[in-house]
């Protein structure tokens, strides 16, 4: 099934180390995954950044640093079997809307005694 995929950063996390002030070093984020008919399910995953990683010369001041560029550093991690595994688990979470899972009560269990009809004060069956 074919899922609109939209990637939200909720929270990250930041240090200075040498020339380079403020460098994002972690993120929390959510994937929410919405199907044709609306149904979504939601991934939360973290990612961290390594500050070995940081290029001093492609640098973006966190002062100005956008949500889609923190998504863009996201999404290229997100792949290949890491991908997978977090649309797998948006599909079940759809899945389970589409078929819940229902707890069956200890009452009506199929070995069950069947249970009485209450009775009102005339003693007929309650409505």
């Amino acid at each position: 099934m074919a899922l609109t995929y939209v990637y939200a950063v909720t929270s990250l996390k930041k240090t200075t180390d040498g020339s380079i002030d403020n460098a994002v070093v972690q993120s929390t984020w959510t994937c929410t995954g919405t199907d044709a008919d609306g149904d979504s399910g939601v991934f939360n995953g973290a990612t961290p950044f390594p500050l070995s990683s940081v290029d001093p010369d492609n640098f973006i001041p966190y002062e100005e640093l956008t949500e889609a560029d923190i998504i863009a550093w996201i999404q290229a991690v997100v792949v290949g079997s890491y991908k997978d595994h977090i649309d797998g688990q948006i599909n079940k979470q759809i899945a389970l809307i589409k078929n819940p899972v229902v707890e069956v009560p200890n009452n009506e269990l199929p070995w069950s005694p069947p249970t009485e009809p209450e009775l009102d004060a005339a003693n007929e069956p309650a409505t």
